[in-house]
């Protein structure tokens, strides 16, 4: 069965909302398609959002599920990203299974890592992290 766009006042169509969340099978591919799904829910959410805003929320999301991957799964392990708007910010949520806690590391230049949190907390207006029955949410609010 398909889905028809939505029919507006002015007789426009717009297509459906994405929905506000995603499950993502824990592998390093599954980073770019949390970075698309977040640029189509705040351009669906948050219309006419400058391109700046966009991009950190991106930003967040990549961080977030990068670390959720790395260090907050196991092979066969799923991701969970949630994402949520209110009337001054959007709210970024990344579900693992892990109850370990994400902690600030060390920048490598040799690994490439450890800036992530970093970035996250530059970015975010508040971010923190829940415990969830099976695991654990780290979450960010990104003021519009």
């Amino acid at each position: 069965m398909a889905v028809l766009p939505q029919q507006h006042e002015d007789g426009g169509t717009r297509p459906p909302a994405p929905p506000p969340q995603l499950l993502l099978v824990s592998c390093p591919e599954s980073v770019r398609a949390a970075r698309d799904f977040a640029r189509e829910f705040v351009a669906y959410h948050v219309p006419g959002a400058a391109e700046e805003y966009v991009e950190n929320v991106r930003l967040i999301v990549s961080e977030l599920v990068t670390n959720s991957v790395r260090y907050g799964t196991e092979p066969g392990d799923s991701v969970l990203l949630v994402l949520a708007v209110a009337d001054s910010y959007v709210r970024v949520e990344v579900r693992d299974p892990m109850r370990r806690r994400p902690c600030f590391r060390g920048a490598s230049d040799e690994r490439g890592r450890g800036r992530g949190l970093f970035i996250v907390a530059a970015l975010a207006a508040r971010w923190g992290v829940a415990e969830r029955p099976f695991g654990k949410a780290v979450w960010a609010q990104v003021a519009r």
